[in-house]
């Protein structure tokens, strides 16, 4: 879902009946049961309104977005014209997230069953540009497991990570709430 879409799930969640409970204690003293009732309906009905047209318009700004990504990186269609390097292209792109999976799946198993865990002083590049291999291991596994399994999931799990590295929880937990 889009940032719009989020704040207008956000604005648009009962409101209606905020602005009724807020504006109640308002209403002028001699107005009727009958009257009251009218005017808190007129203020659920506008209010109402008001959030189908936020929710129009954030489905146009949606349907305008995703208009953008495929004229900038066109459709698998587009690719089809293409013959066989196409085809190709599509395969790959279907592909794309299965392959990192399993190349992660087995760098994991490869690290935390097998224990062959690299060492960066044997390694003649690591040493020029000062590679720390442990870094590099967290950081491929946390941004493709991010990629396939999206941001909230990853936001649940860090806490627990840095738990399990001894580092500071306390950002992280505020953060996995929000």
């Amino acid at each position: 879902m889009s940032l719009f879409g989020k704040v207008v799930d956000f604005l648009s969640g009962g409101i209606g009946e905020k602005i009724v409970d807020t504006v109640k204690d308002y209403f002028p003293p001699k107005l009727s049961e009958s009257e009251r009732l009218k005017l808190e309906e007129v203020i659920r009905k506008a209010s109402r309104e008001h959030e189908l047209k936020l929710l129009q318009l954030a489905q146009e700004e949606q349907a305008l977005f995703d208009q953008r990504i495929r004229e900038m990186e066109g459709t698998a269609k587009d690719l089809q014209k293409f013959g066989k390097l196409g085809e190709i292209v599509v395969f790959l792109r279907g592909m794309q997230r299965p392959i990192w999976g399993f190349f992660v799946l087995y760098l994991d198993y490869a690290v935390f069953v097998q224990n062959k865990w690299p060492n960066a002083a044997t390694t003649e590049i690591a040493k020029d540009v000062g590679l720390d291999f442990q870094s590099a291991f967290w950081m491929i596994n946390f941004l493709v497991l991010g990629f396939l399994f999206g941001e909230r999931a990853m936001r649940n799990v860090l806490p627990l990570l840095q738990r399990k590295m001894g580092g500071n929880n306390d950002s992280a937990e505020s953060g996995a709430k929000g």
